[in-house]
């Protein structure tokens, strides 16, 4: 339960350990779902119960910490309903304008607190937001479109089109499934260089465990090709790498 000040010690140390994953660069996970990436849609899905990230401090610490706007606005979004129920947290809300780099939080904030959090105001940022996060998700996809054709024409280098792969998954916030879906396929296909493919590979930590070990099981079985046996082989030491899957 919140305190008189409108916050709880698991909120606070869900917002310690969120700014260490920024820190390091780590993805942001469904609680109790090692294998989930926590998704704007998430946070902006009322419906859903996100357990400790309802606490202001956690939604405060993605608002103002996260690199990725889409991911952002939607805490910012979230924070709005309650931020006026507790003078604290209504100051935590209003800081965001000075705490996060992104126009669009800074934006919703001043509409929100002009309105004196009315909730007509509220549920128009709302369905704004949906739509920002729909169309940053679609420009996202089309620059890795976009990027992949340069690679195979020569016009972009390899390690600079693996670096803009995950920074553009990242900030286009991609389903994991389709982020999968994507990696299996340039590491299984005839047409990316080896060279390529095992740039891939040295980047795969910044996948969440359980969608790191279906990319390399699903990339071990599809069926052998002469230009795949160094990646399987390779694949197979990553394989023994990996933590036990945990048994049920």
């Amino acid at each position: 339960m919140l305190n008189s000040l409108g916050f709880t010690q698991k909120g606070l140390d869900l917002a310690l350990s969120l700014k260490d994953n920024y820190s390091g660069g780590k993805p942001l996970l469904v609680l109790d779902e090692v294998d989930k990436l926590l998704m704007p849609e998430h946070l902006l899905n009322r419906n859903i119960d996100l357990q400790t990230y309802e606490d202001p401090l956690p939604l405060a610490m993605v608002a103002s910490r996260d690199p990725d706007s889409p991911m952002s606005i939607a805490a910012t979004v979230r924070m709005c309903a309650s931020a006026s129920e507790i003078p604290l947290v209504t100051e935590v809300f209003g800081m965001l304008c000075e705490t996060s780099k992104h126009s669009v939080v800074k934006q919703c904030v001043q509409l929100v607190k002009e309105s004196n959090f009315n909730p007509k105001v509220i549920g128009k940022v709302e369905n704004n937001a949906q739509k920002f996060v729909a169309f940053s998700r679609k420009r996202y996809t089309e620059a890795l479109r976009n990027n992949l054709k340069c690679l195979l024409d020569g016009q972009i280098e390899a390690r600079t089109f693996v670096t803009d792969f995950f920074k553009l998954s990242e900030a286009g916030n991609l389903r994991v499934d389709i982020r999968k879906r994507l990696i299996l396929g340039l590491l299984i296909s005839d047409k990316i260089r080896p060279s390529i493919k095992f740039l891939f590979l040295e980047n795969l930590e910044m996948l969440p465990l359980g969608v790191r070990r279906d990319v390399i099981n699903e990339a071990i079985n599809s069926p052998d090709k002469p230009n795949l046996e160094a990646i399987k082989q390779e694949l197979s030491w990553l394989k023994l790498e990996l933590p036990p899957e945990p048994v049920h």
